[in-house]
């Protein structure tokens, strides 16, 4: 067993005087802490770069990840080490379970830094909906209102038994010390999750009905048909051919309809034209670099409009409120380009100013802890972390002078609220598909992109297709991934060298269409189960299912399994 991951970076010989909840919660039941996992500091660099006086004099060409520690370095691939072991700040956590240094690690995940490292190690997790679990009990994070804490196992079965044994005896899952584990008791069972931990059978999952979201299995490029072609046979052959699932895909462009799955009767699509009118107009609105509208077709429709302060767009006809109406009534069509992946991709871009008050929040509770145990901590503000700090990026010193120069947490226009204006809809995006088609809950691909190889050039994002896809996290809700097979060609991208805008001689990452073979068994991926808070038990048992019926997990060949496990 490890100590949490992530965000909680302790650096060099410096620890707190308490341990995190959730340690101090295994501990005390016997499990054996051994070592803190080697993570990217600060939530995998994600607190962003706040505007402000202070600019790097240089950055480092692998800022994107394949993440690296300030003491520790890159972590590796535990399939294949000239690759990164994810993008996810949690690396170390994956890595560990995997190679079988430790049954079981706590990670972080913000956005992506559980499931990344869980995906491309073929590691099971568990990740609670926000926050079943504590994290802020003792740990920073870099948005603390997606930050949450996870189990890495390489068996569900293993994660379900640490989830339960998460649980105390007396306050449950509630933390005192952290303000998010306020919520609702309906979301949290009275009976232990591995009791829905169910065998693989055949027909185990008879009557159940999975969504696939099939915005996240679009084929972009090369690069994504390995993964896609796999995911999507393997989705097929275990859920529905072995289990009995029935399963019910999304409808989306740039997917071919399999004739052999049913469709949804309402897509996200359409769900989106009928919860973004009245959750979140504010996302058509959107302008891109260029101060021009993101969604054209919209601007097409309208009449002039303010976008934003001193921007006025629309070349058409319609108030922007009666365009809304008859979109959400099914009258006017979405405009092309805007998909549930764009959803996950572009809302939050304000951010908010969350970092800056929970270092010191931290800072100065860590150092209470040392008082009342008789010593001094002197490091216990934002300038005296600066002054004692190591970054292997220019970039974050700089970012990190930007923050402690921030005076205020109002972060206009809309920062915290646009975070809490996403969930409620993706949350609202989701029960809606869920309910209509009568499912008991969806299915993702984490990523259709293999682990890149450190220090090369990243793959090239087209169509709003992200690293990962964080429904999940993005809405808070739980989610479960699965190791789910491995594939032996990645197209890894390339440098060109190009001219950018302004004349200047640059290097840019371009997709490849030249396979690499990878050796045997390959590059794992994963399925993700997604359900809403309180059903952690219909996931659990499908994934179980899944797991059990599969046995897709092989141990890397440079680290086998030890005598008895997994």
């Amino acid at each position: 067993m490890r100590s949490t991951g992530g965000a909680d970076a302790h650096y060099d010989m410096d620890f707190p005087a308490r341990d995190h909840t959730l340690v101090a919660e295994l501990r005390s039941k016997g499990a054996i802490i051994y070592a803190k996992a080697n993570t990217t500091e600060y939530n995998g660099r994600g607190p962003g770069f706040p505007s402000g006086k202070n600019f790097p004099t240089k950055i480092l060409p692998s800022t994107l990840g394949y993440q690296r520690s300030s003491w520790a370095g890159n972590p590796c691939n535990s399939y294949d080490t000239t690759r990164a072991a994810s993008i996810g700040s949690s690396s170390g956590s994956g890595v560990s379970v995997s190679t079988n240094l430790v049954m079981c690690a706590l990670c972080e995940e913000t956005g992506q830094s559980c499931r990344g490292p869980a995906n491309h190690n073929s590691v099971a997790l568990i990740l609670p909906h926000k926050a079943h679990l504590s994290f802020l009990g003792g740990a920073i994070g870099a948005d603390i209102y997606n930050d949450r804490a996870g189990i890495h196992c390489r068996s569900v079965v293993d994660a379900a038994r640490v989830l339960d044994a998460l649980k105390n005896p007396v306050n449950g899952y509630y933390d005192p010390r952290d303000i998010f584990t306020t919520v609702p008791r309906s979301s949290l069972p009275t009976e232990p999750y591995s009791r829905a931990i169910t065998e693989g059978t055949a027909g185990a999952l008879k009557g159940m009905r999975i969504g696939i979201i099939r915005e996240f299995m679009v084929k972009h490029a090369k690069v994504d048909e390995p993964i896609v072609d796999a995911a999507a046979a393997e989705m097929k052959a275990v859920l529905a051919g072995h289990l009995g699932a029935t399963l019910v895909e999304s409808v989306t462009a740039g997917w071919a309809d399999d004739p052999d799955i049913e469709n949804m009767t309402t897509t996200f699509d359409r769900a989106m034209a009928e919860l973004i009118p009245v959750l979140y107009p504010d996302f058509l609105y959107r302008l891109n670099a260029a101060r021009e509208p993101v969604y054209p077709d919209f601007a097409a429709k309208i009449t002039p409009t303010l976008f934003a302060p001193g921007v006025t767009k629309g070349t058409g006809t319609m108030a922007a409120a009666d365009w809304m109406v008859r979109w959400s009534n099914g009258v006017e069509p979405s405009p092309r380009n805007l998909t549930l992946r764009d959803l996950l991709g572009g809302g939050g871009d304000t951010g908010s100013r969350t970092f800056r008050f929970h270092i010191p929040q931290y800072l100065s509770r860590r150092a209470k802890d040392w008082a009342d145990r008789g010593f001094t901590e002197t490091l216990v503000d934002w300038p005296t972390l600066n002054a004692r700090s190591k970054f292997w990026g220019d970039d974050q010193r700089a970012a990190f002078r930007n923050w402690e120069d921030i005076t205020s947490l109002h972060n206009p226009p809309k920062g915290i609220a646009e975070n809490i204006q996403r969930r409620e809809l993706l949350r609202r995006l989701m029960m809606k598909v869920m309910l209509d088609n009568k499912l008991d809950m969806l299915i993702q691909l984490h990523t259709a992109l293999p682990p890149g190889k450190i220090g090369l050039a990243p793959e090239p994002s087209v169509n709003n297709r992200n690293i990962s896809y964080p429904l999940g996290p993005n809405a808070g809700i739980t989610e479960i991934q699965i190791p789910a097979g491995y594939v032996q060609a990645a197209y890894d991208p390339k440098f060109e060298l190009a001219t950018d805008a302004n004349g200047r001689k640059v290097y840019r990452s371009i997709t490849n269409t030249t396979p690499t073979t990878i050796p045997a068994p390959g590059l794992p991926f994963a399925i993700n189960f997604l359900v809403e808070p309180g059903m952690e038990h219909l996931a659990l048992k499908a994934a179980s299912a899944y797991q059990a019926a599969s046995h897709r997990r092989v141990p890397p060949p440079m680290f086998p399994a030890l005598a008895g496990e997994p």
